[in-house]
C-alpha cells in the first residue's frame, strides 16, 4: 500500500496523533513521518522507538494536566481514541460516558493550547429521518460534538468499515469467513454501507491536516460501491479462496448475533456488541457531506480486500514499557442529566450538602475554610472521607477535589473526584479517578463501590427532580 505524500514544505505542521498506537495511526506514522513533525501519544512510555523522525509522548488523557502537557506547541491534533479497554481494574461507567468525558478533557486541553485543528475519525451516521442512533453512534456523535465545542476547529470524518491489513471491523469479517464453512447470516447483514480502503482514509485524513476549507465541517467517506454486510463476506470468502455457503435467516436475535461474531470473529465483547448494535442502520455517504477537496481514485470493496491481504509492508512498531500499575484502583464515571442547567460548582457544592443529608442517620459532613470537605460516621472523630477543593485546576463548570484522606482510603496521593458540565451544559458528569480503596478488594467490590453506584443514582434522581 503506497501513498504519494505532497510536496514537504521548510516549515512543517506539528502533528499530534491521540491513538498513535492503533491500527489507523500507527499507518498514518508509516506514511507521514517525513511530512509532519509527529508527536505520537501513548499510555505507556515507549522502550524502543522505530522511527526516530517521531516524538513518542506519554500521556494520561484522563487527566486535564497531562493531557495539556503533551499538546504544548501542536498546531493539528488528531483523536482516534475510543475506549474499549478497561484502564483500571474496577471500572463503573459505561463507554459513552467515558468517551465523552476523555473528549471534553481533549477539547480542553486543546484550547488552553491554541491548537488550531483538531481531526476526529468517527463513524457514518444513518440517513433515515427519526432513526434512533445505536449506542456506539450516539456515542460518535456526542464526541464529535465536544471535540468541537470550543476554539480548536474540528475536523469530523466520519466513515463505515476501514479495510486494510490489521484493521480490527476487516478482522473480523476476515475471520468468520476463515472459520466458518456455513455462514448464517442474521437480518442486519442486508443493511447497506460504503467501505473505503485504509489506503484512501489516510490520503484523506491528509488532505485535511491544516486546511481550512474543512474547518468546523463534518464530512463523509466511502468508496463508491454500496454494499451489504452479506456481500462483504462473499467478496471476502472470494478473496481468500474458500468456498463458504452464505445465506440469510430470521431469526437471529442481536444478542446471539454479538456471541456469533464475538466467538467466530476472535474478537472482544467490548469491541463486537456496540459494533454489531451499529450495523441494523442503513449507513452510506451523504452527497452534501461526501469529501470533496480533490478527487481520489477510490479501491471498490474487492480491491480493498486483496490489498487488505496482499500487503507485505514491514509496519515497524515501537516497545513499550510496561505501565506501572497501583493494585485495585478505581474508575467510576456517572453522566446526569442537567434539567435546570446548574453549574458544576453548584452541582459539586450541592453534593456535599446533599450527601450527609440523605444518610442523616448515619454521616455527618463538615466544610472547612481550607477548602477541605471531610465526611464521618456520626459515631465516628475518624474521618471517613476528606476531600480538598483545588482552585487552579477548578473552574465555574470543572469542580475537582483531590482524594485526600478517610479511613476509605487506601492512597491519598493518588486519586480524584470531579464534578463537570458537558454538551453544552445539558449534562453532569461526576467521575472518580485512580481511587485506591482501603477495604479488601472482593469486600469493596461488593459494599463499598455498589453503594457508590446506588448513592449516585439517587442523586441524579435529586437533581432531575428538585424545584428550583
Amino acid at each position: 500500500m503506497e501513498l504519494t505524500d505532497q510536496p514537504i514544505s521548510v516549515s512543517k505542521p506539528t502533528v499530534a496523533i491521540a491513538g498513535a498506537g492503533g491500527y489507523v495511526g500507527r499507518w498514518f506514522i508509516h506514511h507521514f513521518r517525513h511530512k509532519y513533525n509527529i508527536i505520537a501519544l501513548s499510555r505507556s512510555k515507549v522502550k524502543d522507538n522505530p522511527y526516530p523522525e517521531v516524538t513518542w509522548k506519554q500521556v494520561e488523557l484522563y487527566s486535564i494536566s497531562s493531557t495539556v502537557e503533551v499538546l504544548k506547541g501542536v498546531d493539528v491534533a488528531i483523536y482516534l481514541v475510543h475506549s474499549m479497554n478497561a484502564s483500571t481494574r474496577l471500572n463503573q461507567g459505561s463507554f459513552e460516558d467515558t468517551d465523552l468525558l476523555l473528549a471534553d478533557n481533549f477539547s480542553r486541553a486543546a484550547h488552553l493550547n491554541k491548537v488550531k485543528q483538531i481531526i476526529y475519525l468517527g463513524g457514518l451516521l444513518p440517513k433515515e429521518s427519526g432513526e434512533n442512533l445505536s449506542r456506539h453512534l450516539k456515542s460518535r456523535l456526542e464526541v464529535e460534538q465536544t471535540l468541537g465545542a470550543r476554539s480548536a476547529k474540528l475536523t469530523a470524518i466520519r466513515a463505515s468499515i476501514i479495510v486494510g491489513p490489521g484493521g480490527s471491523s476487516f478482522d473480523m469479517i476476515k475471520n468468520l469467513v476463515k472459520n466458518l464453512p456455513v455462514l448464517m447470516c442474521p437480518q442486519w447483514t442486508e443493511s447497506l454501507t460504503q467501505p473505503i480502503s485504509l489506503r484512501d482514509t489516510l490520503d484523506i485524513i491528509d488532505t485535511c491536516v491544516g486546511n481550512e476549507n474543512v474547518f468546523g465541517k463534518a464530512i463523509e467517506i466511502g468508496s463508491p460501491d454500496v454494499i451489504s454486510y452479506r456481500k462483504m463476506l462473499e467478496v471476502t470468502a472470494v478473496e481468500l479462496g474458500k468456498k463458504r455457503l452464505v445465506f440469510s435467516v430470521p431469526v437471529f436475535s442481536l444478542g446471539l448475533s454479538k456471541l456469533w461474531v464475538g466467538f467466530f470473529g476472535e474478537a472482544p465483547p467490548q469491541l463486537v456488541s456496540p459494533l454489531v448494535e451499529s450495523l441494523k442502520h442503513t449507513l452510506t455517504v451523504s452527497e452534501e457531506l461526501k469529501f470533496r477537496e480533490k478527487p481520489i481514485a477510490y479501491l471498490t470493496y474487492e480491491e480493498s480486500v486483496r490489498e487488505a491481504l496482499s500487503s507485505d509492508v514491514a509496519l515497524q512498531l515501537p516497545s513499550f514499557h510496561p505501565l506501572d500499575k497501583i493494585k485495585n484502583t478505581v474508575r467510576s464515571i456517572q453522566r446526569m442529566p442537567n434539567p435546570h442547567g446548574d453549574s458544576a460548582t453548584w452541582v459539586a457544592h450541592r453534593y456535599n450538602i446533599w450527601l450527609p443529608t440523605f444518610f442523616k442517620f448515619w454521616i455527618n459532613g463538615k466544610m472547612k475554610e481550607s477548602g477541605e470537605i471531610v465526611f464521618y460516621l456520626l459515631w465516628s472523630k475518624k474521618p471517613m472521607l476528606q476531600l480538598t477543593l483545588i482552585p487552579d485546576r477548578s473552574e465555574e463548570n470543572r469542580q475537582l477535589f483531590y482524594i485526600s484522606g478517610g479511613w476509605l482510603v487506601q492512597r491519598f496521593d493518588h486519586g480524584w473526584l470531579e464534578f463537570r458540565g458537558v454538551l453544552d451544559n445539558r449534562y453532569i458528569i461526576s467521575a472518580i479517578h485512580e481511587f485506591v480503596p482501603r477495604l479488601p478488594w472482593l469486600i469493596y467490590v461488593n459494599t463499598q463501590a455498589k453503594i457508590h453506584l446506588w448513592v449516585m443514582n439517587r442523586f441524579k434522581k435529586y437533581l432531575e427532580s428538585r424545584v428550583n
